[in-house]
């Protein structure tokens, strides 16, 4: 873990995590301007998925198997070498959230891959697995920035001294 915990990384996932945010508004478009990881009630994300145009599921099929794999990689290890590095020994507890969101994540998009690929429609767990998704992401976004705070603290008193 230390690895992950290290300054330049998490600069570095920090700044993968902002181009990655920027890239899927450009991409937007691409998909018919809506993702299906933002809908999660099973009419919606049927509507959403219906929708598309065969060209659109496969653009939205490339950019979850490529652009969301990197994209809850980069914001779950910031999230979680965030929180193992400034909560001291409650560390490696303060990263959970930022751990499972990434597994949570992937789940996602491993069932919006194998439906837009034409396999199977298997969207139906997203009522539970997107919200639970969001949830876990507000939760580790929230200790990244508390984290935040105790490294900018820490840096404001190692001056004063």
């Amino acid at each position: 873990m230390s690895f992950i915990t290290r300054t330049p990384v998490l600069w570095m996932l920090f700044g993968l995590t902002v181009a990655l945010t920027l890239a899927f508004g450009a991409a937007a478009p691409l998909v018919g301007g809506q993702f299906l990881d933002m809908v999660s009630r099973p009419e919606d994300t049927r509507a959403v998925f219906d929708a598309m145009t065969p060209s659109e599921r496969t653009a939205h099929f490339w950019l979850t198997v490529f652009l969301d794999t990197a994209y809850p990689l980069s914001f779950g290890l910031f999230f979680a070498g965030m929180a193992w590095r400034f909560f001291g020994k409650l560390g490696p507890f303060a990263a959970i959230p930022g751990f499972v969101v990434l597994i949570v994540d992937l789940t996602e998009n491993t069932l919006q891959a194998i439906t837009l690929s034409g396999a199977a429609y298997v969207l139906e767990p997203k009522e539970w697995v997107s919200p639970l998704k969001m949830n876990l992401f507000y939760l580790a976004a929230l200790i990244a920035l508390v984290a935040a705070g105790i490294a900018l603290y820490r840096v404001i008193t190692k001056k004063k001294a």
